[in-house]
């Protein structure tokens, strides 16, 4: 009770003690330190649909094509080749001489024994077995596979537990000998339940239940086969009948009308004893042109679960359909996308790794459709591509290196990824699914795969634009060190670069902690100002880009709509690291470090002096500002001095041309800068604070607002104040309090600051300010300084209570102490007698 009596005695939304009130973090924002944001580089469109960027380093001849010759003859039939479909290497194996007596010992056959004298086999200790290999419909096989496909032995025990894994719970009552007949109905095996033909444990069965299993087994079988008969053959037979570019319609509805059957049926398995038939007629098919037939062939094939070459030819028949965007349309149709991400699901990179390039660059081309990415996004793509991720980082960790093969895939795999960020429930699912956490691990393992690279800073720029992504990325201790590594390996690499220091630029701009860290990182300072001093001679040498052969072509035209524009990369790239070493220098810590460097400071004022503002805005802009929070940190220390005073001198030319943000940034610099007298004394030299009189009638709050903060330190000399008079600053002061007063009173507190430090040394208010000045000056600080007066209708219009709490902390702090006191003072000098002088 004690404790609720005593959160009783505030408001729900008063802050503790120790912290910043609302017109606190108000008057921060108005602070010297600034951080600033920059558009997102841009993005071009693809005009071709290739595997690789055309910028890619990848040696032809390291790489998979995507061109390439795909007909029929490329599919295997039913007997072309063994089951595992991988070329084996010749063992180092030499046998051992065979004695005869010993062959004959092991190859002469013993007749049955005999049922009489029980299951006792004497000296089968000795013989040894050799087990045929048994089908799923009880023919024996040596080395063919009975299904049209070749099967490596990790994905025979793949299909075994997808085959496992997909069975309904009636199939878990089955006997481990029994077998689902093509149809779905159990069937008995031809090996007994302990696994051995012709076992003791098979033959002790009861006869009658025996008979009766077999019975309707055989029934079972009969049925399906009619099925089979009347339903399914007369779709096949009029299929192998159609020649090969002649009758696609009917073709394109017989294999409709086939998937559908077979699936009603449930016959799209491995089981099925008709499937090696059916894939040797649609593989003597594909040589048809017509897209949208071959998409419904390879729907069918793909559900048939083929694997090794046909798994390969077939996710190539995609792939090849989805290069052109004219057939976008058709993997809208029935389940294609589904197929395609189930293939991707239950594909094992090690052995299936050309497959599932192809596969997952297919994706890739439909992502880069609005339509068909909405539908990927709904069937849960982002988890499909993150698990195969997350799967070969596992292989790259648990065998301590990498594999360039699998980075071909995750070029296909990052760049769908960019896309499918685009998308409304993207970002949640990047969350949810650990994406980020693995392109992380990604650019820790392969910094040299540049096309990796690329894919992967373009979806981290693109979601660390939201603060969500941008806090789980800055708390991956492990990425700054990463960023660090690429920005060191690939300096020329401009189109990679400017990501990377976007990046680097979201994560600092409102993190503190992400300052530090990366400021704390090993070379990070050095290589920051390394690409600041690299891109800046490119500059001087009128280059635009660093590397010549960039992905984008100088006129490019972006994804995001926009026109096309002049892309300057080495522009972008300036603009991009100055910005985070802008953000790094708000920390108390990291800021005095870099303002001490003094090439950095150099490199900012050259850029300043080398652009012209009117053609090159952005850059300017941005180089002030990042000036600006360097020139916080003077000191008294005469080698700084000798920088600022250049900085100053720099930054002169902006004061004099029509450009807001390049008068605005200037103003804020010279309001660190004017803290030392040697900096006032030289622009006052040079008439800046008549410029800053001259900006009090801009119009502009801020400008005015900074302005006023110049004239406050320009008012500690003597020799300065009456500047103000001379040029009407009075009166410009005295219309600004009374035209923004009640809206803005930190800017109203701001102008009595001028006023108050202008008549330190006051006689008489009129001879300061003027007869009409000061009494204008008494009423509207009386009238300022009364609270139900000033603050009335500003608390009538206030939002809520926390909004008028600002507005009455702002009004309590910032205005009246000093609005008090220079109210105080005119008062006190504006007597109408004149003073006595002193007797002598």
């Amino acid at each position: 009770m004690a404790m609720d009596s005593k959160k009783s005695s505030k408001p729900f939304y008063a802050l503790p003690e120790k912290t910043p009130t609302s017109s606190q973090i108000i008057n921060a924002a108005r602070s010297s330190l600034r951080t600033f944001d920059t558009r997102r580089p841009n993005t071009p469109r693809d005009e071709q649909r290739h595997l690789f960027p055309s910028s890619t380093t990848r040696a032809p001849e390291s790489r998979p094509p995507s061109s390439f010759s795909l007909t029929s003859r490329h599919f295997d039939g039913p007997d072309s080749r063994p089951v595992s479909g991988t070329r084996l290497s010749p063992l180092d194996h030499h046998p051992k001489p065979v004695n005869q007596a010993d062959l004959e010992n092991i190859l002469v056959p013993r007749p049955p024994a005999d049922p009489s004298k029980g299951s006792q086999r004497r000296g089968s200790a000795n013989r040894a077995r050799v087990p045929s290999a048994i089908s799923l419909d009880g023919t024996e096989q040596v080395s063919r596979s009975g299904y049209g496909d070749e099967a490596s032995a990790a994905d025979t025990a793949r299909e075994k537990a997808y085959t496992e894994t997909a069975r309904g719970s009636g199939d878990q009552c089955l006997p481990d000998g029994a077998e689902r007949a093509p149809g779905g109905i159990a069937a008995p095996s031809s090996a007994g339940s302990d696994g051995r033909s012709g076992s003791a444990g098979s033959r002790k069965s009861s006869a009658g239940k025996s008979s009766r299993t077999s019975s309707a087994g055989k029934r079972d079988a009969e049925d399906f086969e009619e099925i089979y008969t009347l339903e399914i053959e007369p779709l096949v037979t009029e299929m192998a009948s159609l020649t090969k570019k002649k009758d696609c319609d009917r073709m394109y509805e017989l294999a409709s009308q086939l998937y559908t059957t077979l699936e009603c049926r449930n016959c799209l398995t491995r089981q099925f004893q008709h499937r090696s038939n059916i894939l040797k007629i649609i593989f003597k098919l594909l040589d048809v042109d017509e897209p949208r037939v071959l998409l419904r062939m390879a729907r069918l094939i793909l559900a048939f679960k083929v694997t090794g070459n046909n798994l390969l030819n077939v996710c190539k028949l995609v792939f090849k359909v989805s290069r052109n965007d004219k057939n976008d349309s058709f993997f809208l149709e029935e389940n294609i996308l589904n197929l395609l991400l189930d293939t991707i699901r239950s594909s094992d990179p090690s052995s299936s790794c050309e497959a599932l390039i192809y596969c997952v660059g297919a994706v890739k081309f439909l992502t880069g459709n609005p339509n068909i990415l909405k539908r990927l996004a709904k069937l849960d793509c982002v988890k499909t591509l993150a698990t195969l991720m997350h799967s070969i980082n596992k292989i790259n960790r648990e065998n301590g290196k990498t594999y360039d093969q699998y980075g071909h895939i995750l070029v296909q795999l990052a760049a769908a990824l960019r896309n499918l960020a685009d998308t409304s429930s993207g970002r949640d699912r990047f969350l949810t699914h650990h994406v980020i956490d693995g392109l992380v691990t990604l650019m820790d393992t392969y910094p040299g795969d540049s096309d990796l690279m690329l894919y992967i800073s373009r979806i981290l720029s693109k979601i660390t634009l939201h603060t969500d992504c941008c806090s789980v990325l800055a708390n991956q201790h492990s990425c700054y060190r990463a960023f660090v590594n690429l920005l060191k390996q690939h300096l020329l690499k401009d189109d990679l670069v400017v990501r990377l220091c976007f990046v680097l630029g979201n994560l600092t701009i409102k993190n503190d902690s992400a300052r530090l860290k990366l400021f704390q990182e090993i070379d990070s300072i050095e290589t920051l100002l390394n690409i600041l001093k690299t891109y800046c001679e490119l500059d001087r040498q009128g280059k635009t880009s660093a590397s010549g052969d960039g992905e984008e072509s100088q006129l490019n035209g972006g994804v995001d709509g926009e026109s096309e524009t002049e892309v300057n990369k080495v522009e972008d790239v300036l603009i991009k690291v100055m910005r985070v070493l802008a953000n790094l220098s708000v920390n108390e810590d990291v800021g005095p470090a870099i303002a001490a460097n003094p090439d950095f400071v150099e490199l900012l004022i050259s850029v300043v002096e080398d652009k012209d503002v009117a053609h090159h805005e952005e850059v300017v802009v941005n180089a002030v500002v990042a000036v600006n929070n360097v020139s916080y940190y003077t000191t008294q220390d005469p080698s700084q001095m000798t920088a600022h005073l250049k900085m100053a001198e720099s930054l002169l030319k902006l004061i004099m041309i029509d450009n807001t943000e390049g008068i605005l940034e200037a103003a804020r610099v010279f309001g660190n800068l004017t803290r030392h007298k040697q900096i006032r004394d030289f622009l006052s030299q040079n008439k800046v604070d008549a410029m800053m009189i001259t900006l009090l009638d801009s119009g502009n709050r801020e400008i005015v607002y900074i302005a006023c903060g110049v004239l406050i330190n320009f008012m500690l000399d003597e020799d300065k104040r009456s500047i103000l008079k001379k040029e009407g600053g009075i009166q410009k002061l005295t219309d600004v309090l009374r035209d923004f007063g009640r809206e803005d009173w930190q800017l109203s507190g701001c102008v009595c600051k001028v006023l108050v430090n202008y008549s330190s040394r006051i006689h008489s208010s009129s001879n300061s300010f003027g007869n009409e000045e000061s009494a204008e000056l008494s009423e509207l600080l009386a009238e300022y300084l009364d609270k139900d007066c000033a603050l009335s209708q500003a608390l009538a219009s206030a939002a809520d209570e926390e909004m008028r709490e600002y507005i009455e902390d702002t009004w309590q702090e910032e205005f009246c102490p000093v609005g008090s006191q220079l109210l105080k003072r005119i008062e006190s000098y504006s007597s109408p007698l004149e003073p006595l002088e002193a007797p002598s």
